[in-house]
């Protein structure tokens, strides 16, 4: 027997922390998930060093996330082994050598042993939440129950595949207009420091007062020539303490608002991550899993701390009686087509039909959206770059031509 201190939700969303004695990491996932704990992490407690750094290898080899290329890869070769008649561990065992993810192929070493002990596959994959998301685990779960895993996993492999798409398309959204930006800055700073500096010596010998834009580039230029590396230290800081605000739960839900009003691409962030929910609802309640566990699940799987919030708050809403329209209503998350469609399809029985039509309006919305967002964007960059050439050719000319002036005045 050993202790092991354990992290996890309870079914409320809660955080919950603390220790249970038991003789495997295994033992102590189950114990959680029967008193309806929904593991998040498990370490021995050990004292000593040597152990410590033992388990904690451990935890990280198998912890680390796959690309959703893996699991696309895994969910695909398990719907097409269990189809053709091979029994889950025999699938599982074979699958683990050809795993290029590290984590991924221990986490099914993990799960085949359990297997092997008479665990459910589902409830073991919980033991692993940074290798199978909820939304994987929870279709696992319905596909056991029901007699049809292969389906699940086909379901799953499905699933992923369109949301990998849709992530590939704001990944798009976003590269270009972030490029740009980059490449300015660059610009900017290659100026400052070599540019600059040639024409402030020319200056100073004009014995003049110099231009209010030639003094801003004058004093901009010396100031990044002579603090350079308190910049680089303030920027390094700077970048550090971003990141680890970001990984808070109050930076993470500021940052996640935020990105859905950044202009033009926000619209496009927000429409793909509403495709993901709409898709994900469908699948898990085409599926028969309970719609309150579906918004719990599926709020978790859009990745948005912002919208994660107002999907639970329709979740609430349905347990204190509100019809799912109402809370959609209530959530301001949805277009008037698009809660009409919600409507139309709890009228009809058909809300998995019409939360699909729901996610291929958005879908070919942030399609369209994507096409023409470099047209949209390069009128804004364009004139940008000239306002900054702008800027520069009156402080390098101004000076120039006032010395003219001056001499033919004489």
């Amino acid at each position: 027997m050993g202790l092991f201190h354990y992290k996890g939700r309870n079914q409320e969303g809660e955080i919950v922390t603390g220790e249970f004695e038991a003789s495997t990491s295994s033992d102590t996932a189950s114990h959680l998930i029967n008193i309806g704990i929904t593991p998040i992490n498990i370490e021995a407690v050990v004292e000593n060093q040597s152990d410590d750094a033992m388990v904690f290898l451990s935890n990280l080899r198998i912890e680390k996330k796959p690309d959703l290329n893996d699991l696309i890869m895994f969910s695909r070769q398990m719907s097409t082994l269990l189809k053709a008649g091979i029994p889950i561990l025999e699938a599982l065992n074979g699958l683990k050598t050809h795993m290029e993810h590290p984590g991924l192929s221990s986490a099914l070493s993990e799960l085949a042993a359990d297997l092997e002990n008479g665990r459910g596959l589902a409830g073991s994959m919980q033991r692993f939440p940074n290798i199978f998301p909820p939304l994987f685990i929870s279709m696992v779960n319905v596909g056991e129950n029901t007699g049809r895993l292969d389906q699940a996993f086909l379901q799953i492999h499905q699933y992923l595949e369109i949301d990998k798409e849709t992530q590939d398309q704001i990944k798009s959204a976003i590269r270009y207009p972030m490029f740009v930006m980059i490449a300015l800055v660059i610009a900017i700073v290659i100026i400052n420091i070599f540019v600059i500096p040639s024409f402030s010596g020319v200056f100073a010998g004009f014995g003049t007062e110099l231009p209010w834009a030639t003094q801003i580039l004058i004093g901009t230029s010396e100031f990044m020539v002579n603090y350079w590396q308190l910049l680089l230290v303030l920027t390094g800081i700077s970048v550090v303490g971003l990141k680890a605000y970001l990984k808070t739960e109050e930076g993470r839900y500021k940052w996640d608002r935020l990105k859905l009003k950044i202009p033009l691409v926000g619209t496009i962030v927000e429409r793909a991550t509403l495709a993901r929910f709409s898709r994900a609802f469908a699948m898990a309640f085409r599926a028969g899993v309970p719609i309150t566990q579906t918004l719990a699940i599926v709020s978790r799987a859009v990745d948005n701390s912002f919208l994660e919030r107002r999907i639970l708050s329709m979740r609430d809403g349905l347990e204190h009686g509100e019809s799912l329209t109402q809370t959609a209503i209530a959530s301001n998350l949805f277009t008037p087509l698009v809660l009409q469609m919600i409507s139309v399809g709890e009228d009809t029985g058909a809300v998995d039909d019409m939360l699909e039509e729901v996610a291929n309006f958005y879908e070919r919305e942030v399609e369209f959206d994507t096409k023409k967002l470099s047209s949209a964007i390069e009128p804004i960059m364009i004139t940008v770059i000239g306002v900054i050439v702008l800027i520069l050719a009156l402080g390098v000319f101004l000076p120039m031509w006032d010395l003219g002036g001056a001499a033919m005045g004489r």
